[in-house]
């Protein structure tokens, strides 16, 4: 038998459902016998850290919400299987009625190695937050007090957030868990 030439191709799905999306597609591949021609199903993922009742807490959201990555041999019935699937719009880059684009290699390579990259640096984070910024605690004994940013630590991931206590001006030094930017 000659060798599968499979590609990657981006399926549209009902934005929040992409995990049962993934189900179902393994499911009905399965079912099907299209193993051969379906290696993975892929939704690309980032960590983010919240704190929940004063503990740190890692949820994983999608970064690409609505889209499922797939590696597949687009060939007899295997496209109709996986538009068939529950909650699947279609494949990206198509025309209606038309042939499904597979996606070039550096687009693959930037989005899987963006998903590599994330799970590497679970542990690091993004500065969210900028000096004069108002800000809210939302954890510790100065939990819903409301203050201005007046310092950023990096290294330390600490905030130096200038805070009002009983009418006088206090500065308080935080963790970024432990604030939240004021809407």
């Amino acid at each position: 038998m000659a060798e599968i030439k499979k590609r990657w191709y981006v399926v549209r799905a009902v934005s929040g459902k992409e995990k049962k999306v993934k189900e179902y597609l393994e499911l009905e591949i399965s079912r099907h016998k299209l193993d051969d021609f379906v290696s993975q199903v892929l939704i690309p993922t980032e960590k983010v850290f919240q704190i929940r009742n004063g503990k740190k807490i890692s949820k994983e959201k999608s970064y690409l919400p609505g889209y499922v990555l797939i590696e597949a041999a687009l060939v007899g019935e295997v496209p109709h299987v996986i538009k068939g699937v529950p909650n699947v719009i279609g494949f990206l880059g198509a025309e209606k009625g038309g042939e499904p684009v597979p996606m070039r290699l550096a687009e693959v390579n930037r989005i899987l190695g963006k998903v590599d990259e994330l799970l590497e640096t679970e542990e690091e984070m993004k500065i969210p937050f900028v000096v004069g910024e108002p800000v809210k605690v939302i954890d510790g004994p100065f939990n819903n007090f409301s203050g201005v940013i007046d310092e950023i630590n990096e290294d330390k991931k600490k905030l130096k957030v200038m805070v009002k206590i009983f009418g006088r001006k206090n500065l308080l030094e935080l963790s970024y868990m432990q604030v939240e930017k004021e809407i």
